[in-house]
């Protein structure tokens, strides 16, 4: 069956030149964007509740733009002035990056990591005297707890900010060719909103092992995966069906 639509779960890009409006230009096809997921922050009395002094600690760890928002944010509602002298451990240099919009740059103790968690870890066990915190979301990686207790550096986690199932009711009569999944998270969107979802002639795309897994616990089929060698991205690996489907190539 050729693909004429397809729905992505997750927001829409902001930037003009996505690959995504490129695929949709030249393969003649509808994509439409709408998260299956999204975050919501937790109030600065949940906070409390979970014993969180933000006086307690002289550094910050930031695994993602969310983590920062949400850290300023819970500043803010405290009315909790961050100190000068406060570390910022970035995973990435896109968060690092991110971390502009609070603070200026060139004047804090800002350390920035590759890509991945364990890349950061020998940053944090340079300073092992701080007194580390982690604001994150009720979902996190077991990586990243197990590698900061093996670094044996004094660390508290808190939920500043959850994932939430997003409401797709106005979804419920309209059918799309392919279906595009990027986390757990999203699968587990598609079932709570639609309990009786039948994949019947729909394809799943899906990025990521973790996903899969998670589509094929749900008995659902995998049509396109990403990322692999020949498709690192999930739009050459929808380029590449949608050559195999609508142009027989």
């Amino acid at each position: 069956m050729k693909v004429k639509t397809i729905l992505v779960s997750q927001p829409e890009p902001k930037i003009e030149n996505s690959p995504y409006f490129d695929l949709q230009e030249k393969q003649k096809v509808k994509i439409d964007f709408r998260p299956f997921i999204h975050v919501e922050g937790v109030s600065a009395k949940e906070i409390r509740h979970q014993k969180i002094d933000l006086n307690n600690y002289s550094a910050i760890i930031l695994t993602s733009r969310n983590a920062v928002d949400h850290f300023f944010r819970i500043a803010e509602e405290m009315r909790f002035k961050v100190p000068d002298s406060m570390k910022y451990f970035c995973q990435s240099e896109a968060v690092a990056y991110y971390l502009q919009k609070y603070v200026v740059y060139r004047k804090r103790k800002i350390y920035v990591g590759k890509r991945t968690f364990a890349e950061l870890s020998p940053l944090i066990k340079k300073y092992k005297d701080e007194k580390f915190l982690l604001p994150n979301t009720d979902k996190v990686k077991p990586a990243v707890p197990e590698i900061l207790n093996g670094l044996g550096v004094d660390w508290k986690q808190a939920t500043f900010y959850k994932t939430v199932v997003s409401d797709l009711s106005d979804l419920a009569d309209v059918y799309y060719d392919v279906l595009v999944f990027f986390s757990p998270s999203g699968i587990e969107s598609l079932f709570q909103n639609f309990p009786d979802f039948q994949q019947n002639e729909t394809r799943i795309a899906v990025f990521g092992n973790t996903t899969i897994k998670a589509v094929k616990e749900k008995g659902l089929r995998v049509d396109i995966a990403a990322p692999t060698p020949e498709t690192p991205s999930m739009t050459m690996a929808l380029k590449k069906y949608i050559d195999k489907v609508n142009k027989g190539k």
